[in-house]
């Protein structure tokens, strides 16, 4: 079974089946008793990929900025997710929705790859100046701390003299 689907390995078999026989979708969902949307998602799977679509792919395929770029703007000229999920060998026409949602949200900057995993280390320039600015700010605080404790001090003295 694929590790997100809700779908056990046997009903996408039968699924990928009813597909080749002429099922649609929503026909395969309602004789299987199970949820539209994972159907729906295999379906788009296998019109792509044929029967290939119950191979489970153990690594995930990286694609460059120009290539997730060429792909949106064909899609949003008005090419199918289908075909060009075919003709990219993109694992899921899903992957291409993906991508145009972050283009029509955030631009061409969206497409670009992240770097992963921990941000680089400070260079010592920035760590001297950020170790300088927390002791000032430390220093300020412990000052109106100071200033604080002696007004309250003499507030209470004198309390205690018009007692």
């Amino acid at each position: 079974m694929h590790p997100r689907s809700s779908l056990s390995d046997d009903q996408r078999a039968t699924a990928v089946a009813l597909f080749e026989a002429g099922w649609g979708p929503e026909s395969v969902a309602t004789d299987l008793m199970v949820r539209l949307n994972p159907v729906r998602r295999l379906y788009d799977r296998w019109r792509v990929r044929g029967g290939g679509a119950l191979v489970t792919k153990t690594t995930k395929q990286v694609f460059s900025f120009e290539v997730k770029l060429d792909v949106v703007q064909r899609f949003l000229a008005g090419e199918t997710k289908s075909d060009l999920a075919r003709e990219f060998s993109l694992s899921s026409p899903k992957l291409i929705e993906t991508w145009a949602r972050k283009y029509r949200e955030e631009g061409e900057d969206a497409l670009r790859p992240k770097r992963r995993g921990r941000p680089p280390a400070e260079d010592a320039d920035s760590t001297e100046a950020s170790e300088l600015a927390r002791l000032r700010r430390e220093n300020a605080r412990l000052q109106a701390e100071v200033a604080y404790l002696g007004k309250l001090r003499a507030l209470m003295e004198q309390q205690r003299r018009s007692k």
